[in-house]
């Protein structure tokens, strides 16, 4: 079990759990019986064509605005192996994305395919962060890179969502993202850390970049070469790749392959949220979603 971002554990956020279960039938059945009231309309329709919602999108199925304790909570239900697919090749970078983000693990059974693709995603966020960001820079821009990841071409960040959001989560963990990355950026022979000037400086030749990007997820590799490759080429994705890191606009390329599947996932992961919570509970969603984006913004005229 896996909640959000340390930062939502203030008393006035909405606590944000995800439950990875080796059988979504089974624990949708078990949970309907125990917790009916936290479903939509969809309850009726039993088990089977929960998970079925469950599966498109992004995987995950989401309760909101859940009482409990005192407090307000949502939570997801993910199967382990459409996690382990999202963590190892960003299929949908949805629950990949939070996780490369500081949470707080409650529970985890010991397997060993799920700790090796957890580890996977952390150094996949960290790759693609170096292709976006200039040869040198501060340990917090990359930490606000990474963040920023799973929130490129989100159309909530448009509508939706307060636009210093990346930055209001980042600066007050530092320590967090610190703990999570330290032993990765150690690790990494790509990166120096020029600890008297407080910054990193990584490897901008094509020849670095063409080896961070032969490392990353296979699915953004894939959004990269449809981006690039003009349809009827039929060129292969190695030579695409070392294309790109020839490319001035390396990075660039990155961002909208990044961009490409966030989109996606987030539009219909948004559409099931009519289904999942429930015509009233959307519309209650949607305006807290809108009153924290009204916040911030006023926050940023004053």
């Amino acid at each position: 079990m896996l909640a959000e971002h340390l930062s939502s554990f203030k008393m006035n956020n909405m606590l944000d759990f995800v439950f990875a279960v080796d059988d979504s039938v089974t624990w949708h059945m078990m949970n309907l019986l125990k917790n009916r009231g936290h479903y939509s309309f969809l309850k009726y329709f039993g088990p089977k064509q929960i998970s079925t919602v469950q599966n498109h999108g992004a995987g995950i199925y989401y309760n909101t605005l859940v009482p409990c304790s005192g407090r307000t909570i949502k939570y997801g239900v993910i199967s382990t192996e459409a996690l382990i697919e999202d963590l190892l090749h960003w299929k949908a970078l949805y629950i990949a994305g939070r996780l490369q983000k500081p949470v707080k693990i409650l529970t985890q059974n010991e397997n060993g395919r799920l700790q090796a693709a957890l580890i996977s995603n952390l150094k996949s966020a960290v790759t693609a962060a170096f292709l976006m960001l200039p040869e040198s820079f501060s340990e917090e821009d990359l930490y606000v890179q990474i963040a920023g990841l799973s929130y490129s071409g989100d159309f909530r960040m448009i509508i939706g969502e307060d636009k210093a959001k990346v930055q209001n989560l980042v600066m007050p963990n530092v320590p967090h993202f610190q703990k999570l990355y330290s032993s990765i950026l150690q690790d990494c022979p790509q990166v120096v850390y020029k600890h008297h000037l407080g910054k990193l400086e990584i490897d901008k030749s094509p020849e670095g970049q063409f080896t961070q990007l032969m490392a990353l997820p296979r699915t953004l590799q894939q959004k990269i070469t449809t981006l690039v490759d003009p349809p009827g080429k039929n060129r292969d994705v190695e030579e695409i790749l070392l294309q790109v890191a020839h490319d001035p606009d390396c990075g660039l390329v990155v961002h909208q392959g990044i961009s490409v599947i966030v989109s996606s996932s987030s539009l219909i992961q948004s559409a099931k949220t009519i289904l999942t919570a429930g015509m009233k509970k959307s519309v209650t969603y949607s305006m807290k979603k809108i009153y924290k984006m009204s916040k911030g913004w006023l926050r940023k005229r004053s």
